[in-house]
């Protein structure tokens, strides 16, 4: 298969990784999350070759994770903003911080630290029920597979 082909599969994951998957994408959106707005600064902390990091944020783009803004008319210049879609995926964002900081830590560098903007004082996310408010793991729960349900195998 394809990897172009992911985006029809049935598989959340595989659409999911039609979208994110490229080595660079994530890169792009964590700077997103860390303010970088403007392709030269993209371009600078990423060190990615233009026509790559130019391509990548056209695909951010046309699958609505990022916008351009326009912030300078004359030559025309633009910005790119997260828009609501790629907001949402903050969580996946934290999530794989929090699991590489503690199962690939840097030798190098201390971690990255999650912190709260009011406070400063660091957080420790976790992943909960909406509904309850109760913590979930992995044995918490089950993913169905269309047309399985829970009582299922």
């Amino acid at each position: 298969m394809r990897w172009t082909e992911l985006e029809n599969e049935s598989c959340p994951v595989a659409r999911g990784l039609s979208v994110i998957g490229e080595r660079w994408t994530l890169l792009i959106l964590r700077d997103c999350f860390l303010g970088v707005r403007r392709f030269d600064d993209f371009q600078a902390s990423l060190g990615i070759a233009r026509h790559l990091l130019a391509d990548r944020l056209k695909t951010l783009e046309a699958k609505g994770l990022l916008r351009r803004a326009q912030y300078q008319e004359r030559p025309p210049r633009f910005e790119y903003r997260l828009t609501d879609t790629g907001k949402d995926l903050f969580p996946v964002m934290v999530t794989l911080i929090t699991w590489a900081n503690g199962a690939l830590p840097s030798p190098d560098a201390a971690p990255y630290r999650l912190v709260s903007r009011q406070t400063g004082q660091p957080v420790s996310p976790v992943l909960c029920d909406g509904e309850t408010g109760a913590p979930l793991s992995p044995r918490d729960l089950r993913l169905l597979k269309p047309g399985e349900t829970a009582s299922d195998g």
